[in-house]
């Protein structure tokens, strides 16, 4: 059995108790999401139910040290989140103006304005308020500058109450790579599961990503540390995609470097973390029980 999140882990953990191998995959920790009594409930059940994880996934070294800081006994996996590249494409800004044209919400933007997207769930952990606070700076340092958030969740009411002008909300997107191929060379900020929003690499938006730092750095709680992974480009692959591009780094202009593009085939392609799950589940259930204690990196 492979549970994710919160709810499928506490419901399957439960009916199974161990009794066939089972991953849980957390996707972001359930006490960081909450706080008080309902964070201490959740620590409290995490902990117990470590003892019915056969394995327990993290998709990143951040996320499993969370785990073990907050005296989660358990045996543990890292495999990184991958992205499809047959249906994420780096794009080299020739796709920018029939997107924008093909986006109703954009249909007022003007053609060279500098737009900044943001894609992923509306929500504390995704961190889109920092981006906010920070965009009222990044509007003053980049005259005309627009920011779009694509997706919903439960802050959207609150977000958008916070929003400051030049902010638009796309709401839910089934497919968004135009909103991604809109934004041209100016990269997405990326929120990444627990930690807040990062601008990646752009020419023309140094002041964002300055800005975000600010306020990243100003009483953020824990949930949503400074990752410690590479910082690497990923060109428009989405929110999954990958963080800054080392400063160092040749940029072709209006895309991720080629070194950056070689790392996502090479480290993200969905086929081979796909394959690494699977070799998982393979290892699991040739194991004799009980269970040895490691760890597993792909």
């Amino acid at each position: 059995m492979h549970a994710h999140s919160a709810k499928a882990g506490l419901a399957g953990r439960l009916a199974v108790r161990g009794r066939v191998p089972t991953v849980f995959q957390p996707h972001a920790w359930s006490f960081d999401a909450v706080q008080g009594r309902e964070a201490a409930l959740a620590l409290t059940w995490e902990r117990y139910a470590a003892r019915w994880s056969t394995r327990t996934l993290c998709v990143s070294e951040t996320e499993r040290r969370a785990g073990e800081e907050a005296g989660i006994a358990a045996h543990w996996s890292v495999i990184r989140n991958g992205i499809d590249l047959r249906h994420f494409r780096p794009d080299e800004g020739a796709a920018r103006a029939p997107a924008r044209a093909a986006l109703p919400l954009l249909s007022g933007l003007p053609a060279g304005a500098p737009l900044v997207v943001c894609v992923g769930r509306l929500c504390h952990q995704k961190g889109q308020d920092i981006l906010l606070r920070a965009w009222q700076q990044v509007a003053a340092a980049v005259p005309g500058a627009r920011l779009v958030l694509v997706g919903d969740g439960p802050d959207r009411e609150r977000l958008t109450a916070q929003a400051p002008p030049g902010v638009l909300f796309a709401g839910a997107s089934r497919d968004t790579r135009p909103w991604l191929h809109a934004g041209g060379r100016h990269r997405p900020a990326l929120p990444l599961g627990g930690h807040g929003p990062r601008p990646a690499r752009s020419h023309g938006l140094r002041p964002a990503r300055r800005a975000v730092r600010r306020q990243r750095g100003q009483g953020e709680p824990a949930a949503r540390p400074r990752s410690p992974l590479p910082r690497t480009a990923a060109g428009p692959a989405g929110p999954r995609g990958g963080t800054d591009e080392p400063a160092d780094r040749p940029r072709a202009p209006g895309g991720p470097g080629p070194r950056g593009q070689t790392h996502t085939r090479s480290t993200r392609d969905v086929r081979k973390t796909a394959a690494a799950v699977f070799g998982l589940y393979r290892e699991l259930v040739s194991l004799p029980r009980p269970m040895m204690r490691k760890r597993t990196e792909r």
